[in-house]
């Protein structure tokens, strides 16, 4: 005779099979069909995997040879099923990540709705696994009210009184670097790596009040995060089984989270520690100190916890180096690749600033710089896509898009849409920055995204571009570049966009 207890676990088993079938198979198979209705079509949902083993095997083909030298449509080499699907789909098509929807946006409006978005209803997506263990719950991912808080010390640590404050750390760190290369004057140097060396030191310096020696060990393990979020960017994770049964990968992340805390907290003791000494009066006007005020704040309804401000010093250490150092690598490329722009941005440096260091105020005169600047930032966006989260049910466009539906702008896709930028939109042409941004862009305010735009745009956008041209001033200054016959043109993405193989260059002194 069959038993109470049986016929409790027949039932139970029935609906939790149910629910699997629904959440990996009827449910995302109702949702295609509800927005292919609408006119959002793209590739078909697969059991399980979405797309996913479809955009890996095409990422995988794209980068298998390196591109040709004056090839800037970087679009079907690092987003080819994203390049191939709008093709066959149009400006906004559907995907699956898994048995996660994600609609990809490239019409400008609709770009315009998400990155203006002051409601709350386009959410950041909370980052999951290796990547939460980078970001934490930082000013990158955090919402409401304590993301506007963090956003305020953030605002206040990078404002322009204190960017002016920063020059003479930057300078300090480029000289570092400078002497360096004399033993490679007539010689190749592989600028790439320098150029992580140099932000590391900078924002060490500017941020936290130490030097790229004391913190090493963050950047390394910062780096080692970094291999590991690549490695498992399309990995399906199921109901949280992960926190059960862990992979290699995992309890490695584990580690590396657990000395990468231990490291920046050893940072904010040895700061506390003077300030407990009588040794300073103050915690410091750096971004570090900014965090430290607040965390010691009297009243408690102000204060940040410890955690927020291990997650705040991991977010800047990455963004303060990572995306610098790209930008400098693809300038220089593109400075001794287009020879004809690098006499033109050196003409322009010796006339404001001859042979002395650069000034915060002379900087900010450099038009020549800022236009080349700005031209690799379109060219080689450090960053390829913006991710959302919807909300709630919404109208978006001609479109009814249910919650927890998530959005794409391909960043990349922006940037080169002729409508836009006109029929040479692939080509290397800094003139067209000559009036400004808004004029580059045909009035489009949301078609240069290298920063992202809006109000989630990035906090240190001017730190990086004034780091950029103080670190190329000084480079022109004293070297005129030349491309490597050795230099494999090869774009790749880890983390920001970088060169796969580095950027080789040839330093003459002048």
């Amino acid at each position: 005779m069959v038993s109470l207890f049986s016929i409790f676990c027949l039932f139970l088993t029935f609906v939790v099979f149910s629910r699997l079938l629904y959440k990996l198979w009827l449910g995302p198979i109702r949702m295609q069909q509800k927005l292919q209705s609408q006119g959002l079509k793209g590739p078909s949902y697969k059991f399980l995997h979405g797309n996913t083993k479809e955009i890996i095997s095409m990422r995988k083909e794209a980068i298998k040879a390196p591109s040709d030298l004056g090839q800037h449509d970087l679009f079907p080499r690092l987003l080819p099923h994203l390049n191939t699907w709008m093709k066959l789909y149009g400006n906004n098509f559907l995907i699956w990540i898994g048995n996660q929807p994600q609609i990809v946006v490239t019409e400008p409006e609709l770009v315009k709705e998400i990155l203006t978005d002051r409601e709350g209803v386009y959410l950041k997506i909370k980052p999951v696994s290796h990547l939460k263990k980078l970001l934490g719950d930082g000013i990158v991912v955090a919402e409401g009210e304590k993301w506007s808080r963090l956003r305020k010390l953030a605002n206040h640590a990078f404002h322009g009184e204190s960017l002016k404050d920063m020059v003479s750390a930057m300078i300090e760190s480029v000289d570092t670097m400078l002497e360096r290369w004399r033993y490679h004057e007539g010689k190749e140097i592989e600028v790439s790596k320098e150029f992580k060396l140099l932000t590391s030191d900078v924002i060490s310096r500017t941020a936290f009040g130490s030097s790229y020696v004391e913190g090493k060990n963050i950047f390394d393990m910062v780096g080692k995060l970094g291999v590991l979020i690549a490695k498992n960017a399309f990995r399906i994770r199921l109901f949280g089984l992960e926190k059960i049964w862990k992979s290699k990968d995992d309890i490695e992340s584990d580690k590396i989270e657990r000395s990468l805390r231990d490291s920046i907290l050893s940072l904010v003791k040895k700061r506390e520690d003077k300030v407990k000494a009588g040794e300073s009066d103050n915690f410091g006007s750096d971004f570090l100190g900014s965090l430290l005020k607040v965390h010691h704040d009297i009243d408690p309804k102000s204060r940040i916890s410890v955690g927020d401000v291990v997650d705040e010093c991991k977010v800047f250490y990455i963004a303060g180096h990572e995306t610098t150092s790209t930008l400098l690598s693809w300038v220089v490329f593109l400075l001794s690749l287009y020879t004809e722009w690098q006499e033109k941005a050196r003409e322009e440096v010796v006339q404001i600033f001859g042979k002395g260091k650069p000034t915060a105020e002379g900087i900010a005169r450099l038009k020549i710089l800022a236009m080349i600047v700005n031209e690799a930032l379109r060219l080689y966006s450090p960053v390829l896509s913006i991710n959302r989260r919807v909300h709630r049910k919404i109208k978006f466009g001609k479109y009814e898009i249910p919650a927890n539906v998530q959005v794409s702008i391909p960043i990349l896709a922006q940037h080169r849409n002729p409508e836009i930028w006109g029929k040479d939109a692939h080509m290397f042409k800094p003139e067209r920055f000559a009036e400004g941004l808004a004029n580059a862009a045909n009035g489009n305010s949301m078609a240069f995204l290298p920063f992202v735009a809006g109000p989630r745009s990035c906090v240190g956008n001017n730190f990086a571009v004034n780091e950029a041209k103080i670190t190329l001033t000084m480079i022109l200054q004293r070297y005129r570049l030349a491309l490597s016959p050795n230099y494999v043109h090869a774009p790749y993405q880890f983390l920001t966009l970088q060169p796969q193989h580095g950027v080789q260059i040839i330093l003459h002194l002048l």
